[in-house]
């Protein structure tokens, strides 16, 4: 395995980076870092002798953090913000349509599978709806937004009926 960065490169992380159990004194889950960050490479090992692992520090926050190949980039590529990532629930503005047929009508939800920064003059996303997956601009998408009743777990009605 060849590494793609070097001790002391600068790097920027792509994806909001939360505790996967590995960052000691936070829970998991815990949000702590935002996509965009910039750090620098200190160490470079792999897990399970498959991936890529870097030790980054990111000073401007004070974090030791260890990202994965694909969660970095090189700090010096042109950078652009994008308001959703990977797994992110958007529903759609717009219809959505192939060839002029609607395949996606407006307020369907789906799933962000890809962000695409370098695809055109806006950040485009690779979004799975149900049955297909289409390329949507920012700008047609909007968070999925649950209410409590959607949220809350559904009880299971008792074999004999009842509640």
């Amino acid at each position: 395995m060849k590494a793609v960065f070097d001790y002391g490169d600068e790097v920027r992380v792509i994806r909001n980076v939360r505790n996967d159990g590995t960052y000691p004194g936070k829970e998991v889950g815990e949000f702590l870092l935002r996509r965009g960050s910039v750090g620098y490479v200190q160490n470079v090992g792999t897990y399970l002798q498959e991936y890529t692992i870097y030790s980054v520090h990111f000073i401007e926050e004070d974090l030791l953090i260890g990202c994965k190949e694909e969660e970095l980039v090189p700090a010096s590529d042109p950078w652009v913000p994008s308001l959703y990532e990977f797994r992110d629930k958007v529903t759609t503005t717009v219809p959505l349509s192939i060839k002029g047929e609607v395949v996606v009508e407006p307020g369907a939800h789906g799933e962000v599978l890809k962000v695409l920064r370098d695809a055109g003059p806006v950040v485009q996303y690779h979004v799975r709806f149900p049955g297909r997956t289409l390329q949507v601009p920012e700008p047609v998408l909007t968070p999925l937004t649950v209410s409590k009743d959607e949220a809350a777990p559904k009880r299971k009605k008792e074999v004999n009926g009842a509640d």
